[in-house]
């Protein structure tokens, strides 16, 4: 068969076209590494639950969304998250906090009736990407303690800056530790509340 000489420069286009292109990458909240697992016996005496996580439309998107300046924002095409935005920072908080606590997220299993629940609700108000600066984390997150005699709720804020230089893998990498640090937060306010029923935010 003759390829006809508009079809050849087409395909030679395309083949040029695929040769050139960037790769797509794709990235998690998740890191390969936990934090420093917890002392001996220092295993929580309650069940964690961990909600649905709400996050900004604007970066609930397939691709990273990145702030250029106080008005506008990037789509980077080639770099894309592994799962929705919202599943990587649940799955992510989750993955920190079972470490930190040394339980596993009920997620939907059955529990002990026996052992109080605490569930976890976060709202995420800001997460936000600057190359060669540093990555937002605004999250307002709510604990609720139910078991046959108590139920006890708090309500906390937290904002974490973290810096990232210009490259994806670093402001990524600045996501995960804002996520590390916030679990430490959460996980600290959750032993609280079991423990003496009342807590302040921290």
């Amino acid at each position: 068969m003759i390829l006809r000489p508009y079809l050849l420069v087409l395909s030679s286009l395309l083949v040029l076209s695929a040769c050139s292109s960037t790769p797509m990458r794709y990235h998690t909240l998740i890191p390969t590494q936990p934090a420093d697992a917890p002392a001996s016996g220092q295993m929580a005496d309650f069940q964690l639950q961990l909600m649905p996580v709400r996050i900004p439309m604007q970066v609930d998107q397939p691709s990273l969304i990145v702030r250029e300046n106080d008005g506008q924002l990037t789509i980077l095409e080639t770099a894309l998250w592994a799962s929705p935005p919202a599943d990587e920072f649940h799955d992510a908080l989750a993955f920190a906090l079972e470490h930190r606590l040394g339980v596993r997220d009920l997620a939907g299993l059955p529990g002990n009736p026996g052992q109080p629940v605490v569930s976890v609700r976060t709202d995420v108000r800001r997460f936000d990407s600057l190359p060669g600066s540093h990555t937002a984390l605004d999250v307002v997150w709510s604990l609720e303690l139910k078991n046959s005699q108590k139920h006890h709720a708090l309500t906390c804020a937290s904002r974490i800056n973290e810096p990232a230089t210009t490259e994806v893998a670093s402001l990524v990498q600045a996501h995960q530790r804002s996520i590390g640090k916030l679990a430490e937060e959460i996980a600290g306010a959750a032993r609280q509340l079991v423990e003496n029923n009342r807590v302040t935010c921290p």
